[in-house]
């Protein structure tokens, strides 16, 4: 399993955006990766603090990546076993995967990461990896710019370049521009390397659940 959990920084500063944040991730949690993945719903769990369980390593990717796009949420992916049956909500769950999700949303706070996102599992080794991957992922999207994002959102498997064009009003050569500045191409060529990174962080707690599900 795959426990994400996400501070909010500098609540007091700029109020509390756990309310805010759970509306619009209703429809995040209705269309891939997140679709079917979601053991657990996110939740607040205490402060400004949010949690959810997820059962694949790129819905877990995508979370954390969608989080550092706003930019107000330091996040820890813990990757592992839980205990089953798993308790009704997050917050009243528990297993080694939740406690590697704190010890990284607390690794991801402090100042030295070079992006607030942290994977932490059972391989130490395979998360120490996957959370470098991640970062640099992160910092691509920390860094898109409002005309990258607006290609990047329309821009999808069934949609062709020439009709984000259209709908933008503008040629498919500045299209095809911004999908390069915005490194898009990288991004969705990396996402399955860093999902199998996370993935091979939870260790053999992950082969146990796959096959606790057949």
């Amino acid at each position: 399993m795959f426990v994400v959990t996400a501070d909010q920084h500098a609540s007091t500063a700029h109020g509390d955006k756990v309310a805010e944040l759970l509306a619009t991730l209703a429809p995040w949690a209705a269309r891939p990766p997140a679709r079917g993945a979601v053991a657990l719903p996110l939740e607040r769990t205490v402060g400004d603090e949010v949690q959810t369980v997820l059962t694949t390593p790129e819905a877990a990717l995508d979370l954390a990546l969608h989080l550092m796009r706003l930019g107000e949420w330091a996040v820890g992916i813990g990757a592992g076993a839980v205990n089953e049956p798993l308790a009704e909500t997050s917050r009243a769950s528990s297993g080694p995967a939740f406690v590697h999700a704190r010890n990284a949303v607390e690794r991801a706070r402090g100042r030295g990461v070079p992006a607030p996102v942290v994977v932490a599992g059972e391989d130490t080794e395979a998360a120490r990896q996957a959370t470098a991957l991640v970062q640099l992922l992160a910092s691509v999207v920390r860094r898109r710019s409002a005309a990258g994002w607006e290609v990047a959102d329309l821009l999808q498997p069934d949609v062709r370049q020439k009709d984000v064009a259209a709908r933008l009003g503008i040629s498919e050569q500045a299209v095809s521009q911004r999908v390069r500045s915005a490194l898009l191409e990288e991004e969705l060529g990396v996402r399955p390397l860093a999902a199998a990174l996370i993935e091979r962080a939870a260790g053999a707690a992950r082969g146990e659940d796959e096959g606790s599900a057949t």
